[in-house]
């Protein structure tokens, strides 16, 4: 006879269902030296036990009886989230292979003919017992494996935050008096993409809570070309003249070209390494390392035309320089740098009103008027220097 040898087979435990007293008595005397046994003798009181602890590992189930027969029974079963996982062993008097095929389709596992051969029940109990324990371990390990992938995924992104953050802040310690520029503007862009997330014109883009958080984690990046600028010109205290201006304006170009550096990077990476799914987390990095790209070489674009480096106009300027064009020019008005005093908010509010339709897209301008009262809580809550409120 074929009998079970697992130490743990006593902690698991199986469900008999059966309406008949005598048929109960003979199944559990033939599992109890083996497995904890419980019983049942209706369907409605099946379903009680299988909700009950200990929950049973296997169930046993007669399929001919009253008021709720076992096809009612194990649909029950599969229906809810708490037993759909446990195996359901047939074992029953029908002997037609259509009765045998209508409980295999049902959902049951295997299907055992009455009267039993003791020998055939224990085995089968034993094998799909040792068939659940394994995908229950591999489900143990499939979620160990994803909540580890996540940790690691998590622990990615801080680092990636970090040397972001540790890039960008280099940049403007190189223009030592824009303290919490960075702060400030990726706060405005947050703000304008949060109104703007439902527009028609920005919707594609910004109506996606992963877009969004993309432009503004890649916002800060948006002055990092100005490492490559001669401090005699960065932190020039007067006027630039028109040869030192046309230095400045490489920036945006240097910034652009480092980051196309970083793509290439990336792309030759996933060319050296075999097909994964892990590949995901490269192109989620090509996404943002493009949205970067699109922020350092277009922020000083005008909608226009008249500005820098391309020359672009309008929606041929990408979306996500566009808000940090009108972030980054609010945030320079009122700022105090060595080579210009702050503008008073109103002041600054009038020159950016000037520039819709020239220097600014104009729903983008329509938006920020909008929510200028948020704007100069920003201000003041990253302030380098107290900010004058609005005039009422």
């Amino acid at each position: 006879m074929f009998l079970p040898t697992d130490d743990k087979a006593l902690l698991r435990t199986v469900l008999v269902v059966d309406d008949t007293r005598e048929n109960l008595t003979v199944i559990g005397q033939l599992l109890r030296p083996y497995y904890h046994v419980r019983v049942a003798n209706s369907g409605l009181r099946a379903l009680q036990v299988a909700h009950t602890q200990p929950v049973p590992d296997i169930i046993l189930l007669d399929v001919m009886m009253p008021e709720m027969d076992g096809y009612e029974v194990l649909a029950a079963l599969r229906a809810a989230p708490e037993t759909r996982e446990i195996p359901v062993i047939f074992v029953t008097a029908l002997d037609a292979i259509a009765d045998e095929e209508r409980g295999l389709q049902a959902g049951a596992v295997d299907y055992v003919a009455k009267p039993i051969k003791p020998a055939v029940l224990l085995a089968r109990v034993r094998t799909h017992l040792e068939l659940k324990a394994a995908r229950d371990w591999l489900a143990d390990q499939n979620s160990y494996l994803d909540a580890e992938v996540q940790r690691r995924m998590a622990e990615n992104e801080l680092i990636k935050d970090f040397s972001l953050h540790a890039m960008a802040t280099l940049a403007e310690k190189r223009d030592n008096e824009t303290g919490n520029h960075l702060h400030r503007t990726q706060a405005y862009i947050e703000a304008l993409m949060l109104h703007l997330q439902d527009h028609p014109r920005f919707q594609h883009l910004l109506g996606s809570p992963h877009q969004r958080q993309q432009i503004a984690k890649a916002a800060p990046l948006h002055d990092i070309g100005k490492v490559g600028i001669p401090d005699a010109i960065l932190l020039k205290p007067g006027k630039l003249t028109p040869d030192e201006f046309e230095i400045m304006k490489t920036h945006a170009r240097i910034g652009a070209d480092a980051i196309d550096e970083a793509i290439r990077s990336v792309l030759q990476m996933g060319r050296q390494q075999p097909a994964h799914p892990a590949s995901a987390p490269r192109n989620s990095a090509l996404e943002f390392l493009e949205t970067a790209r699109q922020i350092a070489a277009g922020h000083h674009e005008k909608w226009d035309g008249s500005g820098y480096p391309e020359g672009l106009e309008g929606d041929a300027i990408p979306l996500p320089a566009r808000l940090m064009a009108i972030a980054d020019v609010f945030d320079a008005l009122i700022s105090r740098r060595h080579y210009k005093r702050a503008f008073t908010l109103d002041d600054a509010v009038d020159i950016i009103r000037n520039g819709r339709g020239q220097h600014f897209d104009p729903d983008i301008c329509d938006a920020f008027v909008q929510l200028l009262p948020q704007f100069a809580a920003i201000a003041e809550q990253f302030a380098d220097h107290p900010v004058p409120a609005l005039e009422p």
